[in-house]
């Protein structure tokens, strides 16, 4: 297999950070203001990307895909359900992705939201097709054309000579938006294995590729939050229309949605590989584009909140069943056909989460629910330890 540098995978995740759906999502901060909002959106990335540099450790120090990665601790039976649930939500967050950039794109060039919803679809097929090893000067150009567009939409944005707008509309409580915070990067976290596996240097390109995705992120949202308070516009694209960028804001639109949506639709297609051997990732990925193009096409998807507090309930406590089996008691239930404590304890972590997100909490649901999860396999490792494989 191709190894990647620490270098390319820190470009993969800055295409993942610079993401139409996290501006869009930082708009939801406007009504804490600038201060609040910042900081609710600094703890929420602490604690989402101190969950994704753990899973992605996991996956660079075993050489296995994330979903591979979650088999140590729930079987090869056991592992399937997360599979399937991860490639369920991938399946989801393409339809999004591609609905959000060709309904922004749609409004600066008005040709037909299906238009560019094709568009789009097409590019992603195009990214698949010449595979994550090989983008090289693809990815680079790509990233470079982004990052200069960013830093002209955030000189619009900060330094365009408009009033502050004063915060409107009902805001969310603290710990909601710390949480909304924590959403996106938890999402990526049953993917960066799939990345982190095939790099050179595993542990320093999951480092890397963790802290560019989430100063990007921050980026991203304090972009959506900025537009809101500073422009009183919660649609982004308006704002680029009022700011004359056009051809730089098509630039920006389609190939922030492109380079996050790739993402998605991959891992599910290497998901799919741990479903089942006889699947090729890579003509799963496709199809997943071609469902998502549909999706975004027929389906309106403009409110994604509640998908992402669903996508927290059920990897946060996946995820920290994972840390405390391998951090922490060190083990190792890969040849098992099914872990059922494990199953039942991401469960009750399951249920923790959802009970949780009816009680305000300055720093969210995950952070405890992820406490409780851990704190309950610690426990049931002391009362009955596990006989060891071999």
């Amino acid at each position: 297999m191709k190894k990647t540098s620490t270098f390319q995978n820190a470009l993969i995740w800055f295409g993942a950070g610079v993401s139409l759906a996290e501006i869009l999502t930082g708009t939801a901060f406007a009504p804490l203001g600038m201060g609040k909002g910042l900081l609710a959106i600094l703890i929420g990335h602490v604690i989402g990307c101190g969950m994704m540099l753990l899973a992605g450790l996991i996956g660079g120090r075993t050489g296995r895909s994330a979903m591979e990665t979650v088999k140590m601790s729930f079987g090869q039976k056991g592992g399937l359900l997360f599979a399937l649930l991860n490639v369920l939500q991938l399946v989801g967050w393409t339809a999004i992705m591609i609905y959000d950039g060709a309904l922004a794109i749609g409004g600066i060039f008005d040709v037909g939201r299906w238009v560019w919803c094709l568009v789009i679809g097409g590019l992603i097929i195009l990214w698949i097709v010449v595979g994550v090893t090989d983008l090289g000067w693809i990815n680079k150009i790509t990233m470079a054309a982004l990052f200069v567009l960013t830093l002209v939409l955030c000189k619009v944005i900060f330094f365009s000579g408009s009033a502050m707008a004063a915060p409107s509309g009902e805001g969310l409580t603290f710990g909601a938006a710390v949480e909304l915070a924590v959403a996106m990067p938890l999402s990526w976290l049953p993917l960066i294995s799939d990345y982190t596996r095939q790099a050179q240097k595993p542990v320093r390109a999951t480092v890397a590729s963790v802290v560019t995705y989430g100063l990007v992120s921050c980026w991203m949202y304090v972009i959506g939050m900025g537009a809101a308070i500073f422009t009183g516009e919660y649609d982004i694209a308006v704002i680029m229309v009022k700011a004359g960028l056009g051809i730089a804001a098509l630039v920006i639109l389609v190939f922030s949605t492109v380079t996050t949506t790739f993402l998605d639709a991959w891992s599910a297609g290497i998901s799919a590989e741990s479903l089942s051997g006889k699947l090729s990732g890579k003509t799963v990925a496709i199809v997943t584009t071609l469902v998502g193009v549909a999706g975004a096409i027929l389906f309106p998807m403009d409110d994604i909140t509640n998908f992402l507090y669903l996508i927290g309930s059920v990897f946060a406590p996946m995820i920290a069943v994972q840390i405390a089996d391998h951090f922490l008691l060190r083990r190792d239930r890969f040849a098992v056909a099914a872990d059922a404590r494990n199953l039942v304890i991401w469960l009750i972590g399951f249920v923790a989460y959802r009970l949780l997100m009816g009680v305000d909490t300055p720093v969210g649901y995950t952070l405890p629910d992820m406490v409780l999860t851990i704190l309950l396999c610690v426990i049931a490792e002391k009362l009955k330890p596990s006989v060891k494989q071999s």
